[in-house]
């Protein structure tokens, strides 16, 4: 078995095991899964890899057969969601008035969007992000999840509360940080559970409401959170690879911007080495704002000799 099929072999026990007997999966994995003259086929027929409004869906649902695991596709069909093509971005113009009175401000203005409580799903609320108007570091992510949304604040779930436990190894609290998204709301989608990553689109349309969050905050250090992120801060580059800049420093509106994962990907793929590729990425975040480092941070999730 290859190693792409391997792992996803692996995932789907690991999903089993959760209780999870049936996933959505993209595209590519499906092509991935597939004998090529069926990848050829398909490639051919009149939407190509997209999908019409009501197309039937691929399904992965791992079943035994024996002694070994097979993975077999089923169809259902699923009602996609339009999405609706969104207005100019807004114009923000900062009143006069220091930082927290600015913030309440923007805040008082991001909730009151028509445009982001038009796209709420069910009891969804728009999360403006959290932390000091004061922070000299803002951690940015690209949209809400599905906690966050329904909490209205950054951070929630099991991504944000690694998130704050890597922050607290930082010798920090999310008092003295700022975090937030780029998208002010969690993006629709037509699936039972999960989430759906962002289109540059829905980015662009917030980006004036992060930039306004920057521009009052005026982090010393801003950290990048992903590779949608990244494409929504820097513009989408299909050459970039995750792998290949992470833990690599650009610049955002002329502040220092370091790129690392997600905390969701840890969540998923937490193992020893990703975690040290993380740390040393906030390792760099943390000379950046002069912060004091001991030893014992230094040490973390270096493999015991």
């Amino acid at each position: 078995m290859s190693t792409g099929l391997e792992a996803i072999a692996n995932e789907l026990r690991r999903l089993q095991r959760d209780g999870v007997n049936r996933v959505f999966v993209e595209d590519d994995t499906i092509d991935l899964l597939m004998p090529e003259k069926d990848v050829l086929a398909r490639s051919r027929s009149p939407y190509g890899k997209s999908t019409p409004p009501t197309q039937n869906r691929k399904l992965l649902e791992e079943g035994e057969d024996s002694s070994t695991h097979t993975v077999k596709t089923v169809t259902k069909t699923v009602l996609t969601t339009e999405v609706v093509p969104l207005p100019k971005s807004p114009k923000i113009e900062l009143p006069e008035g220091d930082a927290v009175s600015q913030l309440a401000w923007l805040k008082d203005r991001v909730l009151a969007c028509e445009v982001c409580k038009e796209h709420l799903i069910d009891d969804g609320k728009i999360v403006f992000g959290n932390g000091s108007p004061q922070a000299d570091i803002l951690f940015c992510g690209e949209a809400p999840n599905a906690d966050e949304a329904h909490a209205g604040e950054a951070s929630a779930g099991k991504s944000g509360q690694l998130l704050t436990k890597i922050i607290s190894a930082m010798g920090l609290s999310s008092e003295n940080v700022f975090t937030t998204n780029i998208m002010k709301w969690r993006p629709e989608h037509d699936k039972p559970y999960g989430n759906r990553p962002p289109t540059l689109e829905e980015m662009s349309f917030c980006l004036p409401y992060l930039k306004a969050q920057i521009k009052i905050i005026q982090p010393r250090v801003i950290v990048a959170l992903g590779n949608t992120t990244v494409s929504g801060l820097l513009g989408h580059d299909p050459a970039r690879k995750m792998s290949a800049v992470r833990g690599t420093w650009d610049q955002f509106e002329n502040i220092p911007l370091m790129i690392s994962f997600h905390p969701s990907y840890l969540v998923r793929n937490g193992t020893l080495k990703t975690k040290r590729m993380v740390w040393e990425d906030m390792l760099q975040v943390m000379e950046k704002c002069s912060l004091e480092i001991s030893d014992q941070q230094r040490g973390f999730f270096l493999p015991k000799s």
